[in-house]
């Protein structure tokens, strides 16, 4: 990269302090230079600008702000339009409040439905998660802030999080656990990327060269600023020479350790000054941004509004929803109806500018029929719900239960719910569920309640989105962006999480969410990809346009609204490779629509799959690979409910493993080179078998697989086979 201009201008004391924070919140500035200082703020769903006590545990306040849902919930919109809406949105809000960088998105993956901090992160699926962020970061900056995509890389667990070490392999990293972050780094050019905590495989994110520097930079082309998590720095000078550019917040000790490092020559002087050179471009980005914009509170307010609307999944209804207008008294229990669950905690938690409660916005609703409201979950609330014609029990997790800093233990609900719960299995009417979570919990009332909405953190405003929901003014459209498992131990991490406080093995591999339950037959209490509406939709006249040479795929279909409400539907498209070198999922998402259609309305939706939609990462190739052969284009409304298929063939490209004369036979068999070169000797064998073998396995199965697995210079060992091991040898020396 090129040097800033004013790098040469610097002494090394005003580099060394360039590259850490001046305060909690604020960047260095150079004054006598007229190099301003400039503030970030914590704001995923939520600009959180603190001017006094300052902490990034949530604990002081902030200023007032539009508390928007979660990405644990945004998520489930599947809407990349409304994500970017959101970003600017905030982008707005932090402009009004003199801040030039917002610490967000997090688009770190759902390993396990424990890490206590789910709520601020997308998806289990790293395509999802990688679109709506990067739809997020272009609104962000489309205003003028800069976004901070985090955390780089591996961060899903609270536990030890300042010091473990994720022991994860090469393949899992590309297809899991880094896609989401290129995806936003290729689609939106974060200005700046957070590292983690954590370690990977024994280096701190904050000294590892290969994730910041080849990874990020010379493969990515990200050309902004890395920035680490706030107290994430474990040695100063190893971080700039890894890549990591400036640390947060303010380090007594960091100016000293890079100028001791410099001295010594462990420092080398050409990486300080790129650091200090991405330092001052981020300053010169936020600069050139107009000055402060005026927040419109109540358009921000009804944005939010429609983000809970669109986030919330109904799961299941039996025709209890959407609630009659007028007619008996609706019964409602529970506390969170009058004061809701409606953010996450820690460095998230934002001080909303008003907040809807959903009682209140449900007596708004409803005006010609009486509500009762038990706030307890007691006996007089169960005989109210028993005899109610119809009752809605508001249920969920406690702020204490999930929370930056920790992980939880369970994937149940308060006992005092679900005991509640329990005792109204017998009713005269219907009974409606709403869950307030902001993560994956289990269900035992969903065998007898007649519906359950998920509203997930719904923001200030989803106690009236709620209300929209439930009464029918909107239809529910939102689909799981994570896998709502029946039992914590079916979940992929189960036995390895959260390791043993120095390490963490990822031993599930790219086997996580979805990918997990599909590979191992597991029932799941609602499935990825999956949410009903108040109407039904059917899929027809699939049609698929194939570049097999480029491996690129048009997918198109229609869908239909075959019912008498207007909704939207999110079409999911998967990728399957049925057979293929390593082990891959039953599918994998690769594409999503989202299509608001009247009754009886029809639309033709068009989908691109790229080349990677169809590549996995081959630990022999260290590169992306698609292989030749078939593959299957999927539509479904879930991961479990796919609508229309269609095989497809790609031309792809030959496998070409690093072969020696210890590979097994097999490997040496399918080499496109060597491969017929070793047939045509073992062929020649004396006793003809080996040869009948080649040509029809099934003559004796054992026998052949016994063959494959044998390593090459081993065969000439075998009495009974006579051939030219001398030619085998050559084969391998040349190869």
């Amino acid at each position: 990269m090129t040097s800033h201009p004013l790098v040469t201008e610097l002494t090394d004391a005003e580099k060394a302090a360039l590259c850490t924070g001046a305060s909690f919140w604020e960047l260095m500035g150079v004054p006598r230079l007229g190099v301003p200082s400039i503030s970030v703020a914590d704001g995923p769903h939520g600009l959180r600008k603190q001017d006094r006590i300052v902490d990034n545990l949530g604990i002081a306040e902030s200023k007032p702000a539009t508390c928007f849902p979660t990405a644990a919930a945004m998520a489930s919109s599947f809407d990349s339009a409304l994500l970017e809406r959101v970003g600017a949105a905030l982008a707005v809000e932090a402009r009004a409040e003199g801040v030039s960088v917002l610490l967000g998105p997090g688009v770190n993956m759902k390993r396990t439905p424990l890490c206590g901090r789910n709520f601020e992160y997308f998806s289990e699926d790293p395509y999802l998660a990688g679109k709506l962020g990067a739809a997020f970061v272009r609104g962000v900056q489309g205003g003028g802030v800069g976004a901070s995509v985090k955390h780089f890389a591996a961060n899903n667990q609270e536990s030890h999080r300042m010091t473990v070490s994720a022991e994860v392999d090469e393949r899992t990293l590309r297809e899991i656990y880094l896609p989401a972050f290129e995806t936003v780094i290729r689609e939106a050019a974060p200005w700046t990327v957070m590292c983690a905590y954590n370690r990977i495989n024994g280096t701190y994110c904050a000294e590892n060269h290969w994730l910041l520097s080849e990874v990020l930079r010379a493969e990515w082309g990200f050309d902004g600023l890395v920035v680490s998590d706030w107290l994430a720095v474990n040695d100063r000078a190893a971080g700039i020479a890894a890549g990591l550019d400036l640390e947060m917040p303010h380090s007594p000790d960091g100016p000293a350790r890079v100028l001791a490092a410099l001295e010594s020559g462990e420092l080398d002087r050409a990486d300080l000054d790129r650091a200090v050179s991405r330092v001052l471009e981020l300053i010169d980005r936020a600069s050139a941004a107009t000055g402060p914009s005026a927040v419109d509170v109540d358009a921000h307010h009804e944005l939010a509004r429609a983000a809970a609307r669109e986030s919330a999944v109904l799961l299941q209804n039996s025709g209890a929803l959407p609630l009659a207008a007028g007619g008996a008294p609706l019964v409602v229990v529970g506390p969170f109806a009058e004061t809701p669950r409606f953010q996450g905690a820690g460095s998230s938690r934002v001080v909303p500018n008003r907040l809807d409660t959903p009682l209140a916005a449900l007596r708004a609703a409803f005006p010609d029929r009486r509500i009762d409201y038990f706030a307890d979950y007691d006996a007089q609330a169960a005989v109210a719900v028993a005899g109610a014609a119809d009752a809605i029990v508001f249920a969920g997790l406690p702020e204490q239960a999930e929370s930056e800093g920790f992980d939880r233990t369970t994937l149940e609900l308060p006992e005092d719910q679900t005991a509640f719960l329990d005792r109204v299995r017998e009713r005269r009417g219907r009974l409606t569920v709403v869950v307030q979570a902001g993560a994956a919990v289990t269900m035992p009332f969903a065998a007898h309640a007649d519906a359950i909405l998920f509203a997930w953190l719904g923001g200030q405003a989803g106690g009236s989105a709620l209300a929209d929901l439930l009464s029918g003014a909107h239809s529910p459209s939102g689909k799981l962006a994570e896998t709502l498992p029946l039992d914590l131990r079916n979940t992929p991490a189960h036995t390895n999480f959260p390791g043993n406080g120095s390490t963490v093995g990822y031993h599930e591999g790219i086997f996580i969410g979805y990918r997990w339950y599909e590979a191992h037959g597991l029932p799941t209490a609602f499935p990825f990809g999956h949410g009903l509406t108040y109407t039904t939709f059917a899929y027809s006249d699939l049609d698929i346009t194939v570049d097999s040479a480029a491996a690129t795929a048009t997918v198109a279909f229609t869908i239909t609204n075959t019912g008498s409400t207007a909704a939207a539907e999110i079409t999911q498209i998967y990728v399957a490779d049925p057979e293929s070198d390593l082990p891959r999922p039953v599918h994998e998402l690769k594409g999503f629509a989202r299509t608001h259609l009247e009754p009886g309305a029809s639309r033709r939706v068009t989908v691109e799959l790229d080349r990677r939609a169809f590549a996995y990462w081959h630990p022999d190739r260290a590169d992306w690979l698609v292989e030749s052969g078939e593959f299957t284009i999927e539509v479904g409304a879930s991961s479990a409910d796919i609508r229309l298929s269609q095989p497809i063939r790609l031309d792809g490209e030959p496998l070409r493993r690093t072969l020696t004369a210890t590979s097994p036979t097999g490997a040496w068999l399918t080499d496109p080179q060597a491969g017929p070169r070793v047939r045509a000797v073992l062929a020649e064998a004396a006793d003809g078998l080996v040869g009948a073998l080649l040509d029809n396995p099934q003559l004796d199965p054992g026998r052949y697989e016994m063959l494959l697995s044998m390593p090459l210079n081993r065969l000439g060992r075998v009495n009974s086979i006579d051939f030219d091991t001398r030619a085998l040898a050559e084969i391998a020396a040349q190869h």
